[in-house]
């Protein structure tokens, strides 16, 4: 079979990695899948005229109810849909994309969500049946390059010290775009680190929304502590993860975060911000810590500084929460068995 796979497709997020990794995982079932930018199709005609060509398209899937899923609304064949995380979140908010959103969802033969709370609001806001919406959580992968230098990545990062092997680097992982929030931290950590010059905010991820982008590279050359990184690959962001004291979460919205995920497979703390998404995954104390205010934040980081068992028991309980809910042998037999069904 052969199917059209649409997503937002960023380099270095989130959604570019997954949406690779679901494709690999229906062509290893023997299908052809051809992923695709949503962002290259101004309308659903455009979809319509793709899939009509030669040889054509049997099925299609697409990641985001609204960015990518409206598109699939006029073609002939069956599709399947996996909530983005924003799209339940934050668009239905919207409700000329909240009727969008419902005829996606109604014509859809199956949709996805990453936890059972993401399925839940999709029933509260969309009319939808529930036996449709099946619960996957994201599977985790991660691999560190070994040709890496952690002395170089923050030098490059505008990071100048002696004592690198002494300093605490708390990573903030996030494409920079509004619903990430990436300068939420910023005021009181810098008051933090001035406090203890160890302490830095090294911030780490794509340039997605230009305006947001210049905004956060203006406020933090006059920000004590906190620091603007290039992105980087998979590989060398893993080593980056692996070699810093704490993994940062400060969005305002999430489907199911990669980041925290990878963090906790890469045995390194999570401090994340109390919302759904994260919650979903991090439980407080258990699997990481979770904090509702710039202060509580600040608060979070110094208990894991001085409590070594806490720091252990969270990295701990953490490895064996990812092992048991996210591995990739369910999360690849879950899709083949739904994209078979499309058949």
């Amino acid at each position: 079979m052969k199917l059209l796979f649409l997503a937002c497709l960023n380099p270095q997020t989130g959604n570019h990695t997954t949406a690779e990794r679901i494709r690999s995982y229906i062509e290893s079932a023997g299908h052809t899948c051809e992923l695709r930018d949503a962002r290259e199709f101004q309308s659903p005609a455009d979809v319509v005229n793709l899939v009509s060509e030669h040889p054509k398209f049997e099925a299609a899937l697409a990641i985001h109810l609204f960015k990518a899923g409206r598109l699939l609304m006029d073609i002939e064949i069956p599709f399947g849909v996996i909530f983005g995380g924003t799209d339940i979140n934050e668009d239905v908010k919207v409700e000329q994309k909240r009727v969008v959103m419902e005829q996606v969802l109604l014509k859809a033969r199956f949709a996805v969500a990453f936890t059972d709370k993401l399925k839940e609001e999709a029933e509260l806001f969309l009319v939808s049946q529930s036996s449709k919406i099946y619960v996957q959580p994201q599977g985790i992968q991660t691999d560190v390059t070994e040709k890496f230098c952690w002395t170089e990545f923050l030098r490059s990062s505008g990071v100048r010290t002696e004592h690198v092997d002494e300093l605490r680097v708390f990573l903030l992982v996030c494409g920079l775009r509004r619903v990430k929030d990436p300068l939420y931290l910023v005021e009181v950590f810098s008051k933090w680190h001035c406090e203890n010059l160890l302490n830095v905010l090294v911030i780490i991820g794509p340039k997605i929304d230009p305006v947001l982008s210049a905004e956060v590279e203006t406020v933090v050359k006059r920000t004590a502590g906190v620091f603007l990184a290039q992105e980087r690959c998979q590989q060398e962001l893993h080593a980056a993860m692996k070699r810093c004291f704490a993994v940062v979460n400060s969005s305002v919205s999430e489907g199911m975060s990669a980041a925290i995920l990878e963090a906790i497979d890469l045995g390194v703390p999570v401090l994340a911000r109390n919302i759904p998404g994260n919650a979903a995954v991090v439980q407080h104390e258990v699997t990481g810590l979770l904090y509702s205010s710039p202060q509580e934040f600040v608060h979070q980081s110094q208990r894991l500084l001085s409590d070594h068992e806490l720091r252990e028991r969270v990295v701990r309980n953490g490895k064996l929460y990812v092992e048991d809910r996210h591995g990739v042998k369910q999360e690849r037999e879950t899709y083949q068995r739904l994209v078979d069904a499309l058949h």
